[in-house]
């Protein structure tokens, strides 16, 4: 298989596995926890998923064609909460229709696409440059996301990956798993 289709599964995959981090950090806290900010110039996890819809839709609503910023977008109002948000509505619907535009258009792609130039805010960049770009910046927020949950529930947390003191325990299971066939 060619670099590039090898390379569109493994992003794929990675854009996967940031979005279930993020859910399984969100679906620990309960429906007044997402609106937590630590301070008030810090955003709540609410906040942060409202953002990641715009960002997601305005990057990857025709993508290949359009600049990335779209013109109808107010990313400032993505910092802002309207009244009424809630999670069963507002959170988990842009949560899922962001990432599921972002997928598609990934999907969508050929591996020849991958050389393609396309704009956001008016810089040109290649299309694996523009995917691996927005791939860090979602990855940052879902960290965000993980930290303020793994902060909110405190003792109560459930890792979301090796727990503190695991290590060895977990490494003996890998080594079994990919040992023995």
């Amino acid at each position: 298989m060619a670099f590039e289709a090898v390379y569109l599964q493994s992003v794929r995959k990675q854009f996967i596995m940031y979005k279930t981090l993020g859910e399984n950090a969100i679906a620990q806290l309960s429906e007044q926890e997402l609106y937590f900010q630590p301070e008030s110039n810090s955003n709540s996890i609410a906040i942060i998923v409202q953002h990641l819809h715009g960002n997601m839709i305005s990057r990857f609503t025709n993508f290949l064609t359009e600049d990335g910023e779209k013109p109808w977008r107010e990313r400032d109002k993505e910092f802002l909460l309207p009244a009424g948000f809630n999670r069963e509505g507002e959170v988990a619907a842009l949560w899922a229709e962001g990432w599921d535009c972002a997928l598609n258009a990934i999907d969508q792609l050929t591996p020849a696409e991958l050389g393609n130039t396309i704009k956001i805010r008016q810089q040109p960049l290649l299309v694996l440059d523009a995917i691996n770009r927005q791939l860090t910046h979602y990855a940052s927020h879902v960290g965000q996301i993980v930290y303020l949950a793994k902060m909110i529930k405190g003792a109560a947390w459930k890792s979301l990956s090796i727990p503190k003191g695991e290590s060895d325990l977990f490494n003996q299971e890998m080594a079994k798993k990919f040992t023995t066939g």
